[in-house]
């Protein structure tokens, strides 16, 4: 498997503050990697540093084998990397078509991307025309990773994508995550651990701003002491 991204001796600062402190990972291309960590080890943040959001004081971010070090976000996004932020942020006056219209980066790619994107997401094909605030939180989800597949992205960041959904819309968004192999390679920051594990196929875990542990998400969800000692989950 090649590697589409890779972090290396990541460092960036926020103001006067240091909240990355040596974050490593690899992402091998088509698979889905999630970034573990107790609230506040800094997943966040490393989304947003490879997005150019925050500037690497040392270190890399290195995507297809070119350094992204220095480039502003719209380049970076422009390259192919799509984000999904926490909490969807998609426009709740706009309809389903529209939210995914202005993610076109050129004319004519929602259009070549829609029987993609219906295919993956069906309820978003009988809600086309709907406004946004009036999707369910799954299927608002589900529009947020629409949006980010729109412009042909070879990569997607996917931040907390079940926070705040009900049990049985957190198995709907799972689905839509599953279906995206084979269409895009997934980093997932994701804190309810029995999503991720049944997602990822590999993982990095941080702690304190640091990469600690990497592997194969199986190996990890057999080895509940580690789960524990990092995560508080068993």
């Amino acid at each position: 498997m090649s590697t589409i991204l890779e972090l290396q001796d990541l460092h960036p600062f926020i103001g006067q503050y240091h909240i990355l402190q040596g974050v490593d990972l690899a992402v091998g291309e088509g698979s889905v990697m999630v970034l573990l960590g107790r609230n506040g080890a800094g997943k966040t943040t490393t989304l947003r540093s490879i997005l150019g959001l925050w500037q690497p004081a040392r270190g890399r971010v290195v995507f297809r084998g070119q350094v992204l070090n220095g480039c502003p976000p719209h380049e970076i996004a422009r390259r192919g990397i799509g984000y999904v932020p926490e909490y969807r942020a998609i426009f709740r006056q706009l309809t389903v078509e529209e939210n995914l219209k202005i993610a076109e980066r050129r004319k004519g790619q929602l259009a070549a991307r829609k029987k993609m994107i219906f295919e993956l997401f069906p309820d978003l094909e009988k809600l086309y025309y709907w406004p946004g605030g009036q999707l369910s939180g799954g299927q608002q989800q589900m529009l947020a990773i629409a949006r980010a597949l729109v412009a042909e992205n070879s990569l997607l960041l996917i931040d907390e994508p079940s926070e705040g959904l009900a049990p049985v819309l957190i198995e709907q968004v799972m689905e839509a995550i599953r279906q995206l192999r084979g269409h895009t390679t997934v980093l997932l920051v994701e804190q309810n651990f029995r999503v991720a594990s049944r997602l990822g196929d590999f993982y990095t875990l941080i702690e304190d701003g640091r990469t600690v542990h990497s592997g194969r998400m199986a190996d990890l969800a057999a080895d509940q002491a580690l789960v524990q000692r990092y995560l508080g989950a068993a």
